[in-house]
């Protein structure tokens, strides 16, 4: 189940805020950006699918890494050795 920290973190991540409960109304804006209730309801509905393309992306970003790091003549071990 997605919780409320989840959805923040997808959609104002840079936000500081109180929370009171698990209500839009327990919600205390403190510096950043703020959502709207409607926008705080939707993500969870949106956060699943947020997840997955996030998990997709790194999967993708990784698989680069390791196409060049082979075009250099390395390998992930090469870089742990050398304490990266």
């Amino acid at each position: 189940m997605t919780s409320p920290a989840q959805v923040f973190m997808m959609l104002i991540p840079e936000t500081q805020l109180i929370m009171t409960g698990l209500d839009y109304e327990g919600i205390q804006f403190i510096s950043g950006k703020t959502i709207t209730k409607d926008e705080y309801e939707a993500g969870f509905a949106q956060y699943d699918a947020w997840k997955a393309e996030q998990e997709a992306k790194a999967e993708t970003d990784k698989a680069a890494a390791k196409v060049k790091l082979a075009a250099l003549g390395l390998t992930a071990d090469d870089l742990k050795a050398l304490g990266l």
